[in-house]
């Protein structure tokens, strides 16, 4: 396993996920409710500037490798996932949009897999779609993370249509993966049969 700064980064990501929701749990006699919710999105938003700043590092000194490329998506998966399942806990997240964008991760999670097994990675590289579905989850999480107005802005509606655009786009970009993928997908099964 290669070591170096970009992937140290991801790591931290990896180690703020449980600090992010365990923080939500501390009595109130230790930190109150609202300062519970804005340390777990301080935390959020400092685990999600680790992802831009692991690539931007990673490209630029030339230190990109396989498992980073590995670890990078995973940590972001378990981020999303882990402040979903503590959202949905805190009455703050529909559970089905949660399951919506969970699941979406785990297929093209596995369907990526899969296509690089057989060499065809390239065919469900990420696309623009899906980078803006990033975008809107990234905004919303710790909109409902923070769950109270922040200068004006109602941070619980703008969260939760936010992840709803989010959600829709979840969907679509899986179909444009599993679109782009199926013509390999018939080609395996019909090795299969």
């Amino acid at each position: 396993m290669p070591f170096n700064i970009p992937i140290l980064l991801t790591w931290l990501r990896v180690a703020l996920i449980p600090l992010m929701v365990g923080v939500l749990y501390l009595p109130d006699s230790w930190l109150g409710p609202f300062d519970k919710s804005l340390a777990s999105t301080l935390i959020f938003i400092v685990a999600a500037l680790t992802d831009w700043i692991d690539g931007f590092l990673a490209r630029r000194w030339n230190q990109t490798s396989a498992f980073g490329a590995f670890l990078d998506p995973v940590a972001d998966k378990l981020m999303v996932a882990g402040a979903l399942l503590v959202l949905i806990e805190f009455g703050r997240v529909n559970a089905v949009i949660a399951f919506i964008i969970i699941g979406r991760e785990i297929t093209i999670s596995a369907l990526r897999e899969w296509m690089a097994q057989i060499g065809a990675s390239k065919s469900v590289a990420v696309s623009s779609l899906g980078k803006i579905k990033t975008i809107a989850q990234m905004v919303a999480i710790p909109m409902l993370l923070y769950y109270e107005n922040f200068f004006g802005i109602d941070t619980r509606i703008w969260g939760q249509w936010l992840l709803l655009i989010a959600a829709i786009l979840t969907v679509w970009s899986m179909f444009y993966y599993l679109r782009k993928a199926w013509p390999l997908i018939k080609e395996s099964a019909g090795h299969l049969l």
